[in-house]
């Protein structure tokens, strides 16, 4: 019978004020119920609160808000706004679920199941001729639609998640 490990859930729950950058490279289950302002990535999911108020750019996997927040949101699988949420600012989602109640005071733009050139370094947080390099020698998944690069988010997901970008 094969020995199996258990899976830990990794839980960090903030009860207070915090100012500063939060990167989790990890995926973690991050929850936010007081004061926040900076920058927040997370993998995994995160949560803000009802009583929480966060003023930030946030970058995560999954994300549900129920308390306040303003500032950028980039959702790469799924962001939800419960009845209790106040959202001022930009969101970039891959699906989008908002509940009756919730506000959302800015603007939304889904983001693409396939990128160019420019989203992909965007996305990437590097420069396109570091992109274009990868494409041209096969490094980054990607296609060529007529002289155009394509990368598909979910291959560059997988991608980055297997750790070969260098």
């Amino acid at each position: 019978m094969p020995l199996r490990k258990k899976i830990e859930e990794k839980i960090l729950d903030v009860d207070a004020s915090v100012a500063g950058n939060l990167i989790f490279k990890d995926p973690v289950n991050l929850k936010i119920n007081g004061k926040f302002e900076g920058i927040l990535e997370t993998k995994g999911n995160l949560t803000i609160g009802p009583k929480a108020v966060v003023n930030a750019e946030i970058k995560g996997d999954n994300i549900v808000i129920a308390g306040k927040v303003k500032g950028k949101i980039v959702a790469f699988h799924l962001l939800t706004l419960l009845p209790t949420a106040v959202v001022e600012g930009e969101i970039f989602p891959a699906r989008l679920n908002v509940a009756e109640g919730a506000i959302l005071e800015g603007s939304c733009k889904m983001l693409e199941d396939v990128f160019g050139l420019e989203e992909v370094a965007r996305y990437l947080e590097v420069n396109t001729d570091q992109i274009l390099e990868w494409a041209n020698t096969g490094k980054i998944p990607a296609f060529k639609e007529g002289n155009e690069w394509r990368f598909e988010r979910k291959a560059i997901d997988a991608w980055v998640a297997s750790n070969k970008v260098k």
